[in-house]
This record gives structure tokens, sequence and C-alpha cells, in this order.
């Protein structure tokens, strides 16, 4: 099993409107790819909140090659729709992790 690691900072301006776009779209469009079997959607605590807030959303794939196939059919296009939503009001950073 995989995890599909993505973390973001949101600003304060856009919080609000991203958390809804998240939950209501950007996480279902990345469900229905059927690359993944589950996710976590998850609020960091005990970091510095005083310009962002920083969430983490974990996608579980069975295999690699199903990581791979989302990465090569879907990343790019869901990528590119969040950076024209958010632009720089939301920074994120990726990472594959696997279950041992």
């Amino acid at each position: 099993m995989f995890i599909y690691n993505v973390t973001t900072q949101i600003s304060y301006q856009i919080h609000d409107a991203w958390l809804a776009w998240m939950q209501q779209k950007h996480i279902p469009e990345v469900m229905e790819t059927h690359c993944f079997t589950k996710f976590q959607f998850v609020r960091l605590l005990d970091v510095d909140e005083n310009e962002s807030v920083t969430y983490a959303t974990q996608y579980y794939a069975a295999s690699k090659a199903d990581y791979n196939r989302y990465i090569n059919l879907y990343a790019s296009v869901l990528r590119e729709e969040a950076v024209k939503c958010w632009g720089n009001n939301a920074i994120g950073f990726r990472s594959l992790m696997q279950i041992v």
C-alpha cells in the first residue's frame, strides 16, 4: 500500500473557499480517477499559523502502478486547476510513502 501525501499551506484570505473546494470538488475528482482506495484530509497542528493554515491530504493507492497511473494520466490537469484557482495563496508539496 502506498500513500500519496499532499501538504498544502493556505493563506487565511482564501481559507474557507479553499476548504470547501477541496471537500466538494478536488478530493472527489481525485477519488473519481479510481487510482486510490481511500483518503484522509487533516489539518496539521503544532505548526506556525501566523500567516497560513496547513493541511495534508493522504490518498491511499493499492499499488505503485495505481499511483503511477494517477501521476501519468490525471495529476497535471488537477494541479493546473488548483494553481489557476488559488495561485500563490496555496503552496503545496507532494511525497510518496510506502506502508511497511
